[in-house]
């Protein structure tokens, strides 16, 4: 491993274990202190030619609702840096709004009729809240699967908790 390598990937691993103590953690969480996912990334782009790297997303996760959901993406700088990434603001803009938030949040746990979200406090009138549903519906954040009901489609619920992360301070 050559010395810039070792010396950026000390510099991930110092940065980690600061944020874990910055949280109040006395241990590092998954995946702070171990780059295995990274390491066999850089093997994939490697064995792929792709010298100018790329980006790798996944999750295992089972919700409060017992669901479970394995997802993986990758892709090239290259191809990332050529796309449009106009198309992405729509998307991006349906999660730009507190009240959307908290409507994935209580959908992906188990509240999943418009009734019962708006049973809850702080997010508007009904039809606020129906406002908010279509425009995450309108973005593939959310669909409808019978009258009323909404739930967070499967190919989303781990890109959505990677946004989630991604935006953490």
């Amino acid at each position: 491993m050559e010395l810039e390598e070792r010396v950026a990937e000390l510099e991930r691993r110092t940065a980690a274990l600061e944020r874990a103590g910055a949280a109040g953690s006395a241990s590092p969480t998954v995946g702070e202190a171990d780059f295995w996912a990274l390491e066999g990334l850089k093997q994939q782009l490697a064995g792929a030619g792709a010298d100018d790297g790329g980006v790798l997303f996944t999750g295992a996760v089972r919700l409060p609702t017992g669901e479970r959901y394995e997802w993986q993406i990758g892709a090239g700088t290259e191809d990332l840096l050529e796309d449009d990434w106009s198309g992405a603001a729509d998307t991006f803009a349906a999660l730009g709004h507190p009240v959307r938030l908290r409507l994935l949040r209580e959908i992906i746990g188990g509240r999943r009729t418009a009734a019962a979200l708006s049973e809850l406090e702080d997010l508007g009138t009904t039809g606020q809240i129906y406002h908010h549903l279509r425009q995450l519906t309108a973005a593939g954040w959310l669909h409808t699967t019978g009258r009323g009901r909404y739930e967070v489609p499967g190919i989303r619920v781990v890109p959505l908790l990677v946004v989630l992360t991604a935006a953490r301070p």
